[in-house]
């Protein structure tokens, strides 16, 4: 069980496995008045660096879930790295109907929505874990515009214009589902740059590592074509945020 490889490879570098810069990340975990001691879960954890740096700044304890090895295994590094290995503990495992044994204060799921069949099926899933008067984290995309043609929305890496919303849709869509959004932390386009542009320093070093490896010919194409995607489409329509959610009360 893994993630396909041309993700482990063109992430490899990352420690944020989404566009939310380290200092977006802080501010998420001020912003949220975690309290020590807090359990947080997070499904799709990747190279672990929300429960690491919340783990040292908050002094939370968790567990993360993720399919690929890799950055599983980096996630554990970064543990150790931080001295927290005690608090977070990262499970190689895939984390489509994950259920935690012990409900936790903080349930998250950032930028992997597919596992649950996006965002309403996540927080249901999420919603399994949750302690009474807990949170639910979601990080999801959305259109800063819509594209304007079905073309441009699958250069965002969408199947289609109908798979995101906009910003004030995505908002109410969460009180349909009866929640209330209590902190949100959104990107900008400086932070899709730091995710996207960093894979392509990654490709390149890795094909120069790497020349007569079976996927060179995929990586070379995707660093030849990436760049002019991104900015062309991603950078251009798409959004992507944090949400905080809470069930209502009356």
């Amino acid at each position: 069980m893994d993630i396909p490889r041309i993700f482990n490879i063109s992430e490899s570098a990352h420690r944020i496995h989404n566009p939310l810069s380290p200092g977006k990340l802080a501010t998420l975990g001020a912003a949220l008045r975690l309290e020590q001691g807090a359990r947080v879960l997070d499904l799709g954890s990747g190279s672990g660096e929300m429960l690491c740096t919340w783990a040292r700044d908050h002094g939370i304890v968790g567990t993360g879930i993720d399919m690929s090895r890799l950055f599983t295994e980096q996630a554990r590094l970064r543990a150790s790295e931080l001295g927290v290995e005690r608090q977070v503990k990262f499970v190689h495992d895939d984390a489509a109907g994950y259920v935690s044994e012990e409900k936790v204060d903080v349930a998250a799921c950032l930028g992997a929505t597919w596992i649950a069949g996006g965002f309403a099926g996540t927080i249901e899933l999420l919603a399994q874990s949750l302690k009474p008067g807990g949170m639910i984290l979601i990080g999801e995309p959305w259109w800063r515009h819509l594209p304007p043609s079905e073309e441009v929305a699958r250069g965002c890496l969408a199947g289609s214009i109908s798979d995101f919303l906009v910003l004030p849709e995505l908002i109410a869509s969460f009180g349909r589902l009866g929640y209330d959004l209590v902190e949100m932390v959104l990107t900008n386009q400086d932070d899709w740059d730091r995710y996207e542009a960093a894979k392509w320093l990654t490709m390149r070093r890795w094909l120069e590592a790497n020349p007569d490896d079976e996927l060179a010919e995929e990586v070379r194409s995707k660093l030849s074509s990436e760049p002019a995607r991104h900015v062309a489409c991603t950078r251009e329509y798409l959004g992507w945020g944090v949400f905080a959610l809470m069930p209502r009360i009356a």
